[in-house]
């Protein structure tokens, strides 16, 4: 990429001892240089991305940063604390190439976000961490609130993933699952689901009361076929290695040696959700993934994933993980209408509000 303009206007000339003043002057709003030279064995299209695309990210995310390339070198002209973020970000870049991982300008935004909240964890930590690789591709978290929900799913027996959608509570909780009967960890792996009715009626749907079911376990399947070689997932069923039951199948049963995933939890009512976590069994992990501001329960009904909050706070190898708008991994406007509706939920009376929360899909 050829040099680019400055993006800093210069000072006019002007005669000494004034002139001096004026250069000063000029080199305080122009700000400080800095040169990064990236190491001849990282191709400088992976650093800027096909047709400078990740350039242009870092480029709108710094305005105030003037970015030239020449050959393998970067030279920054800014603001000091602009200059060491990008700087910091150039480096988490270097690191996740050298994992031999590529970028994308969605990762190159997330790394920005995270360094300048100033979070804990690195943004190489969070995008090299691999969750499950198979199929020729590989699951890995995008944000640091994924990451930690990741990592409490390895630390705790019962987990919760509460958030909106698109946080990927369930696809991560998927992930594990299967990551852990690879690993022989588990010797099943049970995925349920309440079936609720959001707007339909359960039987007007065609069919017998498997195809009635099936549209409500159908996200779970989704997710199933992106991890699982398609053409085995009947036999593995067949067997019971892998089982895809609502939530009603579950009672009266002792789960051992499994990994369970309960899906959208908010449709719970207490009661079932105490007969779900009582099915824990002996080697078994349980992860409860949901959103407590997409309920469809009857009117007067009591969300169990929001009660359950209540319950087990503070009790041992019970972990929460709250994911947020900032966690949404779908197109970027997801992220902005999940905070909209927010806004306009913690506006409004909160009569008026719980009313009509249920049946906001």
């Amino acid at each position: 990429m050829a040099d680019q303009p400055s993006q800093f206007p210069s000072s006019p000339p002007t005669s000494a001892p004034d002139g001096r003043l004026a250069a000063r002057a000029g080199e305080a709003r122009a700000g400080v240089h800095h040169r990064i030279v990236v190491p001849p064995d990282v191709p400088m299209v992976a650093v800027l991305g096909t047709r400078d695309e990740l350039l242009r990210v870092v480029e709108r995310s710094f305005p105030r940063v003037d970015v030239h390339v020449r050959g393998n070198e970067i030279t920054l002209t800014g603001q000091p604390g602009d200059i060491a973020l990008v700087e910091r970000l150039v480096d988490e870049m270097l690191v996740v190439l050298g994992a031999g991982q590529a970028l994308s300008p969605d990762a190159v935004e997330r790394s920005i976000g995270m360094l300048r909240q100033q979070t804990v964890e690195r943004p190489a930590d969070v995008l090299t961490m691999n969750v499950l690789s198979g199929r020729g591709r590989s699951i890995r978290p995008k944000t640091v609130g994924q990451k930690r929900y990741v990592e409490a799913i390895d630390q705790h027996t019962i987990v919760f993933g509460i958030g909106p959608a698109g946080t990927g509570k369930t696809y991560l909780a998927m992930a594990k699952a299967v990551q852990a009967l690879q690993a022989k960890q588990v010797t099943r792996i049970i995925l349920t689901r309440p079936a609720v009715e959001a707007g339909e009626r359960l039987g007007f749907l065609p069919g017998s009361l498997t195809d009635k079911i099936d549209p409500y376990l159908r996200p779970l399947y989704d997710a199933l076929h992106d991890m699982v070689d398609p053409d085995s997932i009947p036999r593995l069923m067949a067997s019971g290695t892998i089982e895809v039951a609502p939530l009603a199948y579950m009672r009266g049963r002792t789960l051992n040696d499994a990994f369970i995933i309960l899906d959208e939890a908010q449709n719970t009512s207490a009661e079932q959700m105490k007969m779900f976590l009582t099915r824990l069994g002996f080697g078994s992990k349980m992860v409860v993934t949901g959103d407590v501001t997409q309920v469809d329960l009857p009117s007067g009904t009591a969300s169990g994933l929001r009660v359950v909050q209540d319950i087990l706070d503070g009790v041992e190898d019970v972990n929460f993980s709250t994911l947020t708008s900032t966690d949404v991994v779908r197109h970027r406007l997801v992220s902005d209408i999940v905070d909209a509706y927010g806004r306009w939920e913690s506006a409004r009376p909160p009569a008026e509000a719980a009313g009509s929360a249920r049946g906001r899909r």
